[in-house]
């Protein structure tokens, strides 16, 4: 893990569990181990805005005002536009679910291609196939020198190669906010495998624009089951890749972020990075 993020997922753990008494520099910065001049310049950089910025973003309460102002996801994303110059990614990512005999078959006949790359938020190792991206998790699930056995827990009988491809270049383009729409001439293809029901709950997932929450009854609603937050919670849980399909930006309908598969301190980072991103690109 690159140890500036492993600073910064430290001193986001600590203001997550101490955000009530709203901690100054000094205390976030004692807590890391480092200057409040450093920290201070560490984490600038590496958000865009300033740690007590960053604070006001990712508070609960704000949490609260984004879902007490009762509009639907589409409004939502009318209102965020998507032809904003916002460094976002969800709305140039294309689900394209796997045929009933690659489901069934675990992945018997598929060639899929993998590698290690660089995100904000760690390190990911991304398969795919021919066709799209069909895994991507963060470090933290994989074994450094061999991420083949996740690979074959969901894929056991498929052909694998340690090989980037241009599936993975471009993914790691999206995942660190260089490509705009402009510099993407076509889609993120997700090859994914999942039941009709799953692929429903992920192409809702992709509507929620960064910057935006959305609660699991949300989710339900979105896909035409209203009384099926539950099973939209178990759906989401199964996202094959990560922060691609953003199931970080679901909560619950309390407010709280709630856990998350790859870490609550790395929830709460993407969610207030990518506020702050819209903050930062609103101001330009």
């Amino acid at each position: 893990m690159d140890r500036n993020y492993a600073r910064i997922e430290k001193a986001i753990g600590y203001i997550s569990n101490h955000y009530k008494k709203q901690p100054d520099l000094e205390e976030i910065s004692r807590h890391i181990n480092l200057s409040p001049y450093h920290f201070h310049r560490l984490f600038s950089e590496w958000a865009g805005v300033s740690p007590k910025k960053f604070l006001q973003l990712i508070t609960i309460e704000h949490a609260k005002n984004v879902l007490h102002k009762g509009i639907t996801l589409e409004q939502a994303a009318d209102e965020v536009g998507f032809s904003s110059t916002s460094r976002l990614y969800d709305h140039f990512v294309k689900i394209e679910g796997m045929t009933p005999g690659e489901y069934r078959n675990g992945g018997a006949g598929l060639n899929i291609c993998y590698s290690v790359q660089e995100s904000p938020f760690g390190r990911v190792m991304i398969g795919s196939t021919d066709r799209g991206i069909s895994q991507l998790v963060f470090e933290n699930a994989f074994e450094e020198l061999d991420p083949e056995p996740l690979i074959r827990d969901r894929f056991p009988n498929a052909q694998l190669s340690a090989k980037e491809t241009n599936f993975h270049r471009k993914a790691a383009q999206v995942l660190n906010y260089e490509a705009s729409g402009a510099e993407l001439s076509e889609p993120v293809i997700l090859h994914v495998k999942g039941t009709p029901f799953q692929l429903n709950i992920w192409r809702a997932l992709l509507q929620i624009p960064a910057g935006s929450l959305a609660t699991y009854s949300d989710i339900a609603k979105a896909v035409g089951k209203p009384s099926a937050s539950r099973a939209a919670g178990s759906a989401i849980g199964k996202n094959p890749v990560a922060c691609m399909i953003p199931c970080h930006r679901v909560i619950r309908s309390t407010g709280v972020f709630g856990q998350y598969h790859w870490g609550r301190a790395r929830k709460t980072a993407m969610i207030g990075f990518e506020q702050a991103r819209n903050c930062t690109d609103d101001q330009e």
